[in-house]
């Protein structure tokens, strides 16, 4: 029911690019120029401003564009209001989720989702909290789940479940020998760290700031994009780095990781799922539910 020259010009503004925009519409290439031109004739205005290999959205285009975001917010609404009177839901859903979370926690829930609404297709992103909480404000996704809370005016934060960051090292490493260090001994200790950005990394900061110790006092050897690539370095290094217990079940299961208790240093967490301030609704609200539902069962 959406006119689908406004979902390609929204793909097209989205992208910046016709190439990628017919690739992800799966139509030609041609195609997408001659919805783009009937749009620009409709309205007798250029939609987007051509510079070279560079495509702009023009002033006109910007306008488009915010127009376009609200028609399908109300789009999205209506469809699934009227779904609800069949029990049926369908559409798109786009979703973004922090790394760790994309990688050790979203996965089963979301086949357990799908076997369910089988008619609601998931688009599922991953970053770092501060890229989804941006990806959000963008509207380029409708619900994100992060680690850690921020507190930008423009997001609301719903608790999903509980998680602890620990500090871990390699099996192998002579500080496995430890079952316990006090918080100071982390300034002499090599240290692995996420990178800016990473919800972990701000709420383990936040909880060594509460014990008078600043990251420019760790001993930091390296910061790395990923969970998975933390903990590769561990099992080839004496390092030790913060990770969600989420995230080495496999690690600890197997003997290749241990936990380092750090003495009166509990650091304890909530993963949030973030929408955008306002009435919820629509599929985000149904997967929300859904979520929290399951991960209680």
């Amino acid at each position: 029911m959406f006119d689908f020259r406004l979902k390609v010009f929204y793909t097209v503004a989205r992208r910046l690019n016709f190439t990628k925009a017919a690739e992800e519409l799966l139509i030609s290439q041609p195609a997408v120029t001659k919805h783009i031109k009937e749009l620009e004739s409709q309205f007798n205005l250029a939609l987007f401003d051509r510079r070279g290999n560079k495509v702009l959205l023009s002033p006109a285009g910007e306008i488009l564009l915010k127009h376009t975001e609200a028609i399908q917010d109300i789009y999205r609404q209506m469809e699934f209001d009227l779904n609800q009177l069949n029990q049926a839901y369908k559409g798109v859903l786009h979703v973004g989720s922090s790394t760790s979370i994309t990688q050790y926690v979203l996965p089963p829930l979301l086949a357990r989702f799908h076997s369910i609404h089988q008619e609601v297709k998931v688009e599922l992103v991953n970053g770092n909290t501060e890229q989804i909480e941006q990806a959000l404000l963008d509207k380029k996704i409708e619900v994100g789940v992060i680690e850690g809370k921020s507190k930008r005016r423009e997001i609301h934060y719903t608790p999903f479940l509980k998680d602890e960051i620990v500090l871990v090292c390699s099996s192998k490493s002579p500080l496995a020998k430890k079952e316990e260090i006090r918080p100071e001994e982390l300034k002499r200790i090599p240290l692995l760290l996420r990178e800016p950005g990473s919800g972990t990394l701000e709420v383990m900061a936040d909880a060594l700031k509460q014990k008078g110790i600043r990251l420019s006092d760790l001993n930091v050897e390296m910061q790395l994009g990923s969970t998975e690539a933390i903990k590769s370095y561990l099992q080839h290094s004496d390092c030790v780095a913060f990770l969600s217990i989420h995230a080495i079940l496999k690690e600890l299961g197997s003997g290749t990781l241990k936990v380092i208790e750090i003495k009166k240093l509990p650091i304890h967490r909530h993963f949030y799922f973030i929408t955008p301030q306002g009435p919820e609704g629509g599929l985000s609200a149904l997967l929300v539910r859904f979520l929290i539902q399951s991960h209680k069962v």
